[in-house]
């Protein structure tokens, strides 16, 4: 069965003299159930690979850069170490949400020092471990 693509979705920003806002006006927050941030103190923490067959998450980047690296999984428990890579770089000030349904394994590291990264989940803390797969951070990708 094949899951939905990660996407992208665009937000905006308005600016006057009061000051300006970033919104995200598509992105449909009524399956959220938690939200937590992860702070890269330097661009040498890289976190991957996590993934889960039934969570799906939205990543905002509040501060900085972030790369992510994203894939469907030919197999949970032994994957073929040959997979079809999704790539998405985003700063802050781009104004969009990384959606990565079910079904995605994804790593990211931080671009910039002090980057910052707020994280949507649809499923509480107790059902997303027992959804959790992890996977060996050099398998799929030469983090740099």
């Amino acid at each position: 069965m094949e899951n939905m693509p990660a996407q992208l979705i665009k937000g905006g920003a308005y600016s006057d003299e009061r000051g300006g806002l970033r919104y995200f006006n598509a992105f449909d927050m009524q399956p959220v159930k938690r939200v937590y941030i992860i702070t890269h103190p330097d661009e040498t923490i890289v976190r991957a690979w996590q993934g889960h067959q039934k969570e799906t998450k939205w990543f905002l980047v509040t501060k900085g850069c972030f790369q992510f690296v994203l894939l469907q999984p030919d197999n949970w428990v032994n994957p073929s170490p040959q997979q079809n890579l999704e790539h998405f770089t985003i700063h802050a000030n781009d104004n969009a949400v990384l959606q990565v349904p079910a079904g995605y394994v994804n790593g990211f590291k931080a671009n910039e020092p002090d980057s910052e990264l707020m994280v949507f989940s649809d499923f509480g803390l107790e059902d997303s471990k027992q959804d959790d797969f992890r996977f060996d951070s050099s398998l799929w990708y030469k983090w740099q």
